[in-house]
C-alpha cells in the first residue's frame, strides 16, 4: 500500500505547490487544499479496503476516487492556470480577481461529489 499511496501523495503535493504558487498570499491556500486532502482520504480508503491494491475489494472505491479526482482537481487546476496566465482577462478585467478562490473549494468538492457518485455506480456494475 505504501508505494501506491506515496505516488498519490507526491502528485497531490505537486498540485498543492502549484496552487500555492498561483494564489501567493491570498489567504485561501489551505481552503483550496481541502479537495486535495479529501481525495487523499478517498484514495487511502480505497487502498485500505483493497488490502494494499487498487482493485482488491472490487472496482467501486477506485472508480469513485477517480470520479472525484477528475472533476474536482481538474476544475481547480484549470481555474488556477487561467488565473496564472490571465486567460480572457480573468485577472486584468476583474475588480476582485482573488475572490475566485474564496468559494472555489465548494464548487470543486460539489463537482467531485457528482463524479464520486458516478464512479461508485459504475464500479458497482463491474
Amino acid at each position: 500500500m505504501r508505494p501506491r499511496l506515496f505516488s498519490v501523495i507526491v502528485l497531490l503535493g505537486a498540485v498543492f505547490l502549484f496552487i500555492a504558487r498561483v494564489e501567493g498570499t491570498s489567504g485561501y491556500i489551505w481552503r483550496n487544499g481541502a479537495p486535495l486532502m479529501l481525495l487523499l482520504l478517498l484514495v487511502y480508503i480505497a487502498l485500505r479496503k483493497g488490502g494494499g491494491t487498487w482493485t482488491g475489494a472490487g472496482w467501486r472505491w477506485p472508480l469513485a476516487a477517480l470520479g472525484f479526482a477528475i472533476p474536482s482537481i481538474g476544475l481547480s487546476l484549470y481555474l488556477h492556470y487561467g488565473y496564472l496566465v490571465d486567460r480572457n482577462g480573468m485577472v486584468s478585467q476583474a475588480l476582485f480577481p482573488e475572490l475566485l478562490f474564496e468559494f472555489l473549494p465548494l464548487y470543486t468538492i460539489f463537482a467531485g461529489a457528482i463524479g464520486f457518485a458516478i464512479g461508485w455506480i459504475a464500479g458497482r456494475n463491474i
